[in-house]
């Protein structure tokens, strides 16, 4: 069980407003990189606290589990970067945009925001980035289990409009099924053209 030491670190118990923040969808091949932002109430119940791990470590029923009850008990954000904006500033900056749209989202006076990783966005309030940060705090581990959910459900959406990418399985990573589809079918709209793989695919029919 994650406890409340990063989060009590900045005032928690006295009333201060912290949020967590992450992102997922840094590495595949397609589709936008999703943020969260999550703000834990102080009386958030135990069973619900109990079971906020890293979504990583977590089932995919347990993340859609969990989803429900943080959206209703939680102050939550969500917000993307697009495949055009990744393919223009990069990853990097894209992910950190996406993290920045995610928090401002909130609408809230945030006195701590905490960052999974070892970069902050620019926001308007204070920051601390934490490495491994979803599993080392409850706020980063509710901010990643719903920017995790929210961007499987989309890709299997992309999916339905693109079939024999797998991507409501690979979620757009680099599988070997999604590149033998790249090979066969092509290109998509939704596809990292700064990418390798689809890069050269895009250079070699040129």
């Amino acid at each position: 069980m994650l406890d409340l030491t990063n989060e009590r670190r900045h005032g928690f118990d006295n009333g201060k407003i912290i949020c967590g923040v992450d992102e997922v969808g840094r590495g595949p091949l397609a589709g936008p990189v999703v943020a969260a932002a999550v703000i834990l109430p102080r009386d958030l119940p135990s069973a619900i606290l109990e079971q906020i791990q890293d979504s990583k470590k977590l089932t995919a029923e347990k993340r859609d589990g969990l989803f429900p009850p943080i959206i209703q008990l939680c102050r939550t954000s969500i917000a993307e970067a697009s495949v055009e904006e990744i393919d223009t500033i990069n990853i990097l900056q894209a992910s950190l945009l996406a993290m920045r749209r995610a928090v401002e989202g909130l609408n809230a006076n945030i006195d701590m925001a905490l960052i999974d990783g070892n970069r902050c966005p620019k926001l308007a309030c204070p920051a601390e980035a934490i490495v491994k940060g979803d599993s080392k705090s409850p706020s980063i581990a509710a901010a990643s289990i719903i920017a995790k959910v929210t961007r499987d459900r989309l890709m299997t959406e992309l999916a339905a409009q693109h079939a024999g990418y797998g991507w409501e399985r690979n979620a757009g990573y680099g599988t070997p099924e999604h590149l033998r589809a790249i090979e066969t079918f092509g290109v998509t709209v939704w596809h990292r053209r700064s990418f390798a793989p689809v890069r050269e695919r895009l250079a070699a029919v040129a």
